[in-house]
């Protein structure tokens, strides 16, 4: 009887007019094939941004070609690849070098490598192929200088002029340039302070009190007794700020002329000389003289000043600090934001809500906004909390500031907001998931020992399904942390002059634009002048921007996996 059986199992089964087979192996195969095939797309992805990223401030070599029309060159090697010349090129060209080509089949190959010195060429990469080289060397005195402005430069130290004294080339060592440089960062940092910290509170103070003025104006009227005391005083209390202005001014103008005083004067390897302040270096050292310690400290303050500093340079150096402070914020008050609403509305529709059509139509309006474009939810979000909301706000708290809006346009406030009606539906659906998978038993029993309808959701349903919860909120965090197209109209610029939070009262100002790391990956790779400069700071802020949204989750992980044990109590 058994063997018959299996006899039969063994035959295929028509079904249809269709052979198919009776155990599923092909389509095991095709699935499993599947699931790897996409495994080794993520995985690639992440090495591809992860080596490139890694590596992107370790300091490299700087070779010095001889090119054979006579002409010289210093750069860093970036990459190689293989071309095919045209004709006109290979007509340039002499004998031996064409039959060399034409033996490659036609293609030859070529180095970009990173030049620098834009103000002096205009360019600061150059592709150059191999036939155009005569000699290559690496001397171990040629410097990287990364300056402030147009970007690094590539050549020698000339001179250097510290206070009256000049100090010539054999004089210049590599010491005595990272001490005299290191007192022109101090003096360039203690500029900033005064101009950014200093007098940037002064001037909030002027600014305050013209606020002041203008509300007195505003409320009693120019021509009353209020507005005239108001108005004395204002003018008492500007004169004295403007007095502390014009101290802190000369201060700065006194450093900056002593600062005038110490220069240094480059030539690169084709003789042109440039000569600029030595605070207006950043780094500086000889990139073929760097032993294994000094690249890792090189490359260590490079990453410091990644994650510390603000960006220059079309944001193509320099760091990008304000971008990542901006994220957190921005995805932090998002979670607030979507937490709650999603939740609560998880709950009516599944514990409160009398299931029917009207319930099942919202379900499926929720399914549906999960599909709309994110560019619609910032159209949304700039008509509706910026020009409806915000605008509204002004003329009731802040009229004294308008024409000029403050929460009138887009700030960081109405940013999360936006995203957090863009990730809602997601937050909503996996609540519901959660909270369907609580056995009604559960419930039963809660309500059987005396206890209220909504005593059972608090301490038993939503116990319970708070893991599910966290793995909705989770995905909310994982895409809103990476949207940015809605972003660009509701509150995100290329440069933020003043972060949300300060030292000044309130301390926190939602209504301020930001920096966010994923326009500003769209702004470095779109659109800067060179693509060859902004595209290792592309990778570099997609590393960072990966490795905030991995922190961030693994954080709402460990959470939920706490909730997990806290709650687990055995089979349901």
């Amino acid at each position: 009887m058994n063997t018959k059986v299996s006899e039969i199992d063994k035959k295929p089964k028509h079904i249809g007019g269709s052979v198919l087979p009776a155990r599923g192996e092909p389509f095991l195969w095709v699935m499993g094939g599947t699931l790897a095939i996409g495994i080794s797309m993520i995985i690639g992805f992440l090495v591809l941004i992860f080596w490139n990223g890694l590596v992107t401030f370790f300091p490299k070599p700087i070779h010095v070609l001889t090119l054979k029309d006579g002409s010289l060159l210093a750069g860093e090697p970036i990459r190689e690849e293989y071309y095919k010349p045209g004709k006109e090129q290979l007509e340039m060209l002499d004998a031996a070098t064409r039959e060399h080509i034409k033996r490659a089949q036609g293609f030859a190959s070529r180095t970009l490598y990173h030049t620098g010195n834009f103000d002096l060429y205009n360019e600061d990469y150059r592709w150059v192929s191999d036939y155009e080289v005569a000699k290559t060397t690496l001397p171990a005195h040629v410097f990287f200088i990364e300056r402030v402005e147009w970007g690094p430069f590539i050549g020698f130290p000339e001179s250097l002029r510290a206070g009256s004294e000049i100090i010539s080339k054999a004089s210049v060592s590599y010491g005595l340039l990272n001490a005299q440089h290191h007192e022109a960062v101090e003096r360039r940092e203690q500029i900033l302070r005064i101009e950014r910290s200093d007098i940037g509170k002064i001037n909030r103070r002027i600014e305050s009190e013209r606020l002041a003025l203008r509300r007195a104006a505003l409320k009693h009227g120019e021509n009353s007794n209020e507005y005239r005391k108001v108005s004395a005083k204002y003018e008492e209390r500007i004169a004295a700020l403007q007095g502390e202005y014009d101290k802190l001014r000369k201060e700065a103008e006194s450093i900056k002329e002593s600062d005038s005083q110490y220069e240094i004067t480059l030539r690169d390897v084709n003789g042109l000389e440039k000569t600029l302040p030595l605070s207006q270096v950043v780094r500086l050292y000889p990139a073929n003289g760097l032993t294994s310690f000094r690249k890792l400290g090189v490359y260590a303050s490079r990453w410091l000043e990644f994650l510390t500093r603000e960006p220059r340079e079309a944001n193509t150096e320099g760091g990008v600090m304000p971008a990542i402070f901006g994220t957190f914020v921005m995805t932090v008050l998002m979670a607030l934001a979507v937490a709650p609403f999603g939740v609560i509305a998880a709950l009516y529709l599944r514990e409160y809500a009398r299931q029917g059509h009207l319930v099942s139509a919202i379900r499926i309006c929720v399914n549906n906004l999960a599909g709309v474009p994110s560019i619609v939810y910032g159209v949304f979000g700039l008509g509706f909390f910026a020009y409806i909301v915000g605008a509204t706000i002004d003329e009731l708290f802040f009229p004294e500031r308008l024409p000029n809006p403050t929460f009138g346009t887009g700030g960081v406030l109405w940013a999360s907001l936006t995203l957090a009606l863009l990730t809602a539906p997601v937050v909503i659906v996996a609540t519901e998931e959660a909270l369907a998978a609580v056995p009604q038993s559960m419930r039963e029993g809660s309500l059987a020992c005396g206890a209220s309808k909504w005593q059972t959701i608090r301490y038993v349903v939503l116990p319970k399904a708070m893991p599910g919860i966290m793995t909705g909120l989770i995905l909310a965090m994982a895409r809103g942390a990476g949207e940015v197209a809605p972003l660009m109209l509701v509150g995100v610029v290329k440069i933020a002059p003043e972060l949300p939070v300060d030292g000044f009262f309130p301390y926190i100002h939602l209504e301020r634009s930001f920096m966010h790391l994923g326009f500003h990956i769209y702004d470095v790779g779109f659109q800067s002048r060179n693509s060859e400069a902004a595209k290792p700071m592309v990778f570099v802020t997609t590393l960072l921007l990966i490795t905030l949204v991995a922190i961030m989750n693994t954080t709402a992980i460990h959470i939920r996996n706490r909730l997990k044990k806290k709650y687990y109590v055995g089979h349901f």
